[in-house]
C-alpha cells in the first residue's frame, strides 16, 4: 500500500522546458491569456482542530477522498524508526466498525480506486477516489481511521506487517541496484539527532524492535484532528459534506498540542566520500549531495532552476561536458530535493562500464567550471520557465491530483492555495538568483560523495574514499515465527454517540457517461479518433504506427528501440538542440518510443499551441536527421541499459519469462533493447531501412484527447494527411499460441544472495479478441486483479507477510498474451509461497463464491464512473477502439458481460485458464539456498537457467 514518497506535486512542474527560437522557422507559440494558476477551494476547522478543505469539481461523478496526517519519519525517534510509514500500513487493515480488511472489502464494492497511501519525511496520506454516490461510506471510513482504529492493533497483525514493511525494504532498497544510496548519503549529511538522518522506511532492526506499546503512544501523539488535514475534490454537494464530515469527526477528541518543527539544514563541514560494492550494480554510480534550504524558502526556487538548467537539455553543462564531450556516461540527472525541515541538491551519475569514477567527478568539476564562465542567459531562463503553464495544468488534471496539492501546501503553510504564490515565485527567478545561489550553496562547498561500483570492482570508487556502512540483512531458512492473522482482538469498543457499525447508505447512483468519439479519415488513409475534453486547455494526442519489435530482423533485435529514439534528436531542418528548443519554446513534450508491437509517438501541449506542436511532429516524422554522432551517443546508452538489466532481479524475470512462454522464434520473446551482440552489430544504415520500409500511415493510428474540437483538429490535420504518404507495410500474422512453449517446470535464474525471490508464474494464454477474454479477466478479479481484496494478496500479503504485494492478470493484443502471477517474495519462504499460489490455483474454482461474484460485478461496474477521468484514460480507450475495431461504447457491452456472468460460468473459465499445471514457474533468487528446495513443488527437478 506504500507508492513512494510523493513530493510536492507543483515540484513535477518545475521539469525542464525551453523557450528559445530554433534558428529554422517554426510557427510561434499563441500569446498565453491571463492564466489562472491555481485550485480554487474552500477551507473550515472543527473544533477539534481538524481541518477539512474541498474543491468542487464536476466534470466526472467522482470524489477524490484525501487524508493527510503531518507525521513522517521526522517525528520518529533513533532507535524507533519506520513508525510513520509502518502505520501507513497499519491504518488499512482494520478498525472497530469495518472490521478485517473492511476498507478494502468496501472499496471492491464502491468501485474505489484502490485505497492507497504513501509516507514521506514529514507526512502520510490515505487517499482513493469512488464514485459520487459512496461519499459518505468513505468519509465514516476515514473517521473509523482515525478515531477508532488503535484498539484493533495486536500483537500478532504488529508481527505480521512487520514482515510486510521489510519485504517491501527488500523489494525496493536491498535486491535493487543503488538501493542502498539514500541511506548512505543521509546518514553523512545529517547528524545522528536529526530527523531526516534515517530513512522513512526505518531500519529492520527498529522494525523487529517495536512493541505494541510503543506503536500506540506513537499513534496516540500524531493521528490527531489537530494534526490532519481532510480534502474532498470532485463532485459533490458541499453543504452536505459539510454535514457529513461534522457527523463522523466531530466527536474524535483532539491530541495534545503539536509544536512546528525547526528548520534545520544538513551539516557537512568537510568533504565526505563513502564506497559500497553493490551486488545488484554492474556500471559504477557516483552521487554527489550538498545540504540546501528547505520547502517554500525563497532560494528553494533558484535552486530548482540551476538543478535543471545544468543537467536536463542538451544546451546544460553537464551534457555538454558529460555526455556529448568526455562521454563518460549517458546522462546526468541533477535536482534539488525539498523537503520541511531541510533540502539537498543531489547530482547522479551512473558511468559507463568499467569507468573510473575520479574521471567521471573529473568532469563534474569541468562541467561546474562552465557554468561559472557562462553563467544561465535570460534566453535560457525564459525556456526553463514556458513549460510552467502546461505541467501545472498536468498536476491538476485529475481530482486526486488536486486533493494532493491542496493537502500539501496546507500541512506546509496552512494554505492551500499557495500554489500560486509558488508559480509567481519561480517565475521571479532571474539569472542573479541562479548565480546567488549556486555561490552560496555548491560553489567550493563540501559535500557527500558515494561511489556504488559492481562487487569485486571497487577499484573504479573515489580516491580517498571510506567503506560505507550498508547494513545487509541476513536472510536465515525458518527466522520468522508463524502468525495468526486471524486471531480477533479482545477490546472494549471506544464509545460514540450513534451506532457507528451500520455502514452508511449510497447516495444517488451517477449516471457514467462514455465519452464522445469523434472519428474521421485523413488523406492518407490514417483514421484518427478523438474526444474533446474542456477540463483544462491542454491537448495530448499519440499516433500509433503498428510493427515495433515484430518488425525487428532476429539478428538485429533494438533497430526498432534505436529508431525511435533518434527521431527526435534534430531533423532534417533543425539540429538536435534546435529542435529540443522548438518543442520546449511551446511549453510541450514530443516522446517516440518502440514497444513490442508499435512504435509510439507521444505528445503533451497547451491546446493554442497545437497546431505550431503539430507542425514539429510532422517534421519529426517526415524529415528525420539520422545525426550520427547522436546515434554513437545512443547506441552506447542503450549498451548500459543492457548492461545493467543484468542484474535487475525483475527485468531478468520478465525477460526470461517472455523465452518460457513465447518460444525463442516468436518476437514477443524478445528484449525491445536488444542484445549487446545485436546492438553492436546495427548501424544508422539499418535504422533508415527500418524508417523506409516501416512507417507509414497505412499502419498508423492517431488519437486526440483534448480542449479541441473534431473541425480544428481535422483541419489541422490536413497537411499531415496530404505530405505523409501511405506505402504498404508488411506485419506478421497473428499468432494464438507459442511457438515452442516451454513445459510447466520451475525454471530458477541465480541472484546469488538475494534478498527476495522474484516470481513469475503463467503461460500464453488468450488474445484481447477472444471472446473469452473479457469474461476470464472477470474471473481473475478475486484471484489477483481485484488489488488488496484479491486471493493472492489476502494470503499471501495479508495473511502470512511472505510479499509486499502480488497479483494476476490477462496480457495480450489481437495475438495471445500471458497470464502471469507476478510477486516478490522473502527468500527464505520461496518455496512456501509457491506452494500457497499453487493451492490457491487448484481450490479457485471450488472456493470462488456467490459472494464473490458480487464483490467483482460491484467493482466492475460501478468503476466506470472513473473509467474516464484522465486524458490518458481516454487515450487508452481510442487506442482500443482503433486497434480492435470495437464501437465507441465497448464500456456498455462490458458492463452487460460482467452482468450476465454466473458462478458456474466462473468456474468452468477458472479450470481452462487458471490451471497451474500448464504454468511455468519462474524463481529469479538465490540459487545455493533455496533451489533445492523447489523440487517440493512438485514438477519434477527444478530447472537451471542462465541469465
Amino acid at each position: 500500500m506504500k507508492m513512494s514518497p510523493l513530493p510536492l506535486l507543483l515540484a513535477a512542474c518545475f521539469a525542464s522546458t525551453a523557450l528559445t527560437p530554433a534558428h529554422a522557422a517554426v510557427k510561434p507559440a499563441q500569446a498565453a491569456p491571463k492564466a489562472q494558476l491555481k485550485v480554487d477551494y474552500q477551507k473550515f476547522t472543527l473544533p477539534n482542530g481538524l481541518e477539512v478543505i474541498f474543491h468542487i469539481d464536476r466534470s466526472d461523478p467522482v470524489v477524490a477522498v484525501n487524508l493527510t496526517a503531518h507525521v513522517g519519519s521526522a517525528r520518529e525517534k533513533a532507535g524507533r524508526t519506520g513508525f510513520a510509514h509502518l502505520f501507513e500500513h497499519l491504518l488499512f487493515l482494520e478498525s472497530e466498525n469495518l472490521g478485517k480488511g473492511g476498507l478494502d472489502k468496501m472499496t471492491a464494492r464502491i468501485g474505489g480506486s484502490g485505497a492507497n497511501g504513501s509516507t514521506s519525511q514529514d507526512r502520510t496520506n490515505y487517499l482513493q477516489t469512488v464514485p459520487k454516490d459512496a461519499l459518505e461510506k468513505m468519509i465514516w471510513a476515514e473517521a473509523d481511521k482515525l478515531g477508532w482504529f488503535i484498539n484493533t492493533v495486536t500483537d500478532p497483525v504488529l508481527a505480521k506487517e512487520k514482515q510486510v514493511v521489510k519485504n517491501e525494504k527488500r523489494q525496493g532498497v536491498d535486491n535493487a541496484p543503488y538501493g542502498h544510496t539514500r541511506y548512505v548519503i543521509n546518514k553523512a549529511l545529517y547528524p545522528a539527532d536529526h530527523p531526516y538522518n534515517w530513512q522513512v522506511i526505518g531500519s529492520l532492526d527498529d522494525l523487529q524492535n517495536a512493541t505494541l506499546d510503543d506503536v500506540k503512544e506513537f499513534f496516540r501523539l500524531w493521528y490527531v484532528p489537530n494534526n490532519v488535514t481532510l480534502v474532498l475534490a470532485g463532485d459533490f454537494d458541499p453543504i452536505q459534506a459539510r454535514k457529513w464530515v461534522e457527523k463522523y469527526f466531530s466527536e474524535i477528541k483532539r491530541g495534545q498540542p503539536i509544536k512546528a518543527i525547526a528548520k534545520r539544514p544538513g551539516v557537512v563541514k568537510q568533504t565526505v566520500k563513502l564506497a559500497h560494492e553493490d551486488n545488484f550494480a554492474k556500471l559504477p554510480e557516483l552521487t554527489m549531495a550538498w545540504p540546501t534550504v528547505e520547502d517554500l524558502h525563497p532560494d528553494s526556487y533558484a535552486l530548482e532552476v540551476l538543478a535543471e538548467y545544468l543537467s536536463q537539455t542538451k544546451r546544460a553543462p553537464f551534457y555538454k561536458v558529460l555526455v556529448e564531450d568526455s562521454k563518460v556516461a549517458p546522462s546526468v540527472q541533477i535536482g534539488n530535493q525539498t523537503s520541511e525541515i531541510a533540502g539537498q541538491f543531489m547530482l547522479r551519475v551512473r558511468a559507463f562500464e568499467n569507468k573510473r569514477l575520479d574521471d567521471v567527478a573529473g568532469e563534474v568539476d569541468k562541467a561546474f567550471a562552465k557554468f561559472e564562465k557562462e553563467g544561465i542567459s535570460e534566453r535560457d531562463l525564459n525556456r526553463i520557465k514556458a513549460g510552467l503553464e502546461t505541467r501545472f495544468y498536468n498536476s491538476v488534471s485529475s481530482v486526486l491530483g488536486k486533493s494532493a496539492l491542496l493537502a500539501e501546501y496546507n500541512y506546509l503553510n496552512g494554505n492551500p492555495g499557495y500554489v500560486a504564490d509558488s508559480i509567481k515565485k519561480t517565475l521571479a527567478v532571474t539569472p542573479a538568483d541562479v548565480k546567488r545561489v549556486y555561490d552560496t550553496y555548491i560553489k567550493g562547498k563540501p559535500f557527500v560523495a558515494t561511489s556504488f561500483v559492481p562487487k569485486g570492482k571497487l577499484e573504479l570508487a573515489l580516491s580517498g574514499s571510506n567503506k560505507a556502512d550498508v547494513v545487509e540483512e541476513k536472510v536465515v531458512q525458518g527466522a520468522e515465527a508463524a502468525v495468526d492473522p486471524t486471531a480477533n482482538a479482545a477490546y472494549a469498543k471506544t464509545p460514540s454517540s450513534f451506532d457507528r457499525s451500520k455502514e452508511p447508505p449510497y447516495g444517488l447512483s451517477p449516471a457514467v457517461k462514455v465519452p464522445q468519439v469523434w472519428d474521421t479519415k485523413l488523406a492518407n488513409g490514417m483514421r484518427v479518433l478523438g474526444i474533446e475534453n474542456k477540463e483544462v486547455p491542454l491537448v495530448q494526442f499519440d499516433i500509433a504506427i503498428d510493427g515495433g519489435l515484430l518488425l525487428d530482423k532476429a539478428d538485429k533485435v533494438g533497430v526498432a528501440n534505436l529508431m525511435a529514439r533518434m527521431m527526435t534528436q534534430g531533423t532534417a531542418k533543425k539540429t538536435p538542440q534546435e529542435l529540443e528548443e522548438a518543442i520546449q519554446q511551446l511549453g510541450a513534450s514530443i516522446n517516440v518510443s518502440a514497444r513490442t508491437e508499435d512504435v509510439r509517438i507521444t505528445v503533451n501541449t497547451l491546446a493554442r499551441n497545437f497546431q505550431a506542436t503539430l507542425d514539429l511532429v510532422e517534421e519529426i516524422l517526415l524529415q528525420p536527421r539520422w545525426d550520427e554522432k547522436e546515434f554513437a551517443l545512443i547506441k552506447q546508452s542503450v549498451l548500459s541499459q543492457i548492461r545493467q538489466q543484468d542484474a535487475e532481479p525483475n527485468a531478468i524475470a520478465s525477460r526470461n519469462f517472455a523465452k518460457l512462454v513465447y518460444g525463442k522464434d516468436d518476437p514477443r520473446s524478445r528484449n525491445i533493447l536488444g542484445t549487446t551482440e545485436s546492438v553492436n552489430a546495427i548501424t544508422i544504415d539499418d535504422l533508415k531501412a527500418f524508417y523506409q520500409a516501416n512507417v507509414s500511415p497505412s499502419v498508423a493510428r492517431m488519437h486526440v484527447v483534448g480542449a479541441l474540437p473534431k473541425a480544428s483538429a481535422a483541419a489541422s490535420l490536413a497537411g499531415l494527411g496530404r505530405d505523409w504518404k501511405a506505402k504498404p507495410v508488411a506485419l506478421p500474422a497473428v499468432a494464438t499460441a507459442a511457438s515452442a512453449p516451454a513445459p510447466a517446470k520451475v525454471y530458477f535464474v541465480d541472484v546469488p544472495d538475494a534478498k527476495q525471490s522474484v516470481l513469475q508464474v503463467g503461460y500464453r494464454a488468450l488474445a484481447v479478441t477472444d471472446p473469452d477474454y473479457y469474461p476470464a479477466t472477470v474471473t481473475n478479479y478475486i484471484l489477483g486483479g481485484g488489488g488488496f481484496a484479491s486471493r493472492l494478496t489476502q494470503q499471501l500479503r495479508e495473511g502470512k507477510g511472505y510479499t509486499y504485494g502480488i497479483n494476476s492478470n490477462f496480457g495480450g493484443s489481437k495475438s495471445a498474451g500471458p497470464f502471469v502471477i507476478a510477486s516478490g517474495v522473502r527468500s527464505n519462504v520461496t518455496l512456501e509461497s509457491t506452494q500457497l499460489v499453487k493451492q490457491i490455483l487448484q481450490d479457485y474454482p471450488k472456493t470462488y463464491s456467490d459472494a464473490d461474484l458480487e464483490t467483482t460485478k460491484n467493482f466492475l461496474i460501478k468503476s466506470n464512473a472513473r473509467a474516464f477521468e484522465t486524458a490518458g484514460a481516454k487515450l487508452a480507450m481510442l487506442d482500443n477502439i482503433s486497434k480492435y475495431g470495437w464501437r465507441a461504447d465497448y464500456v456498455k457491452e462490458r458492463e452487460r458481460i460482467v452482468q450476465s456472468m454466473t458462478l458456474p460460468q466462473i468456474q468452468a473459465l477458472s479450470q481452462k485458464y487458471l490451471d497451474p499445471s500448464k504454468m511455468v514457474w519462474l524463481v529469479v533468487g538465490d540459487a545455493k539456498t533455496q533451489l533445492p528446495r523447489m523440487k517440493e513443488l512438485g514438477f519434477d527437478e527444478p530447472v537451471l537457467i542462465e541469465r
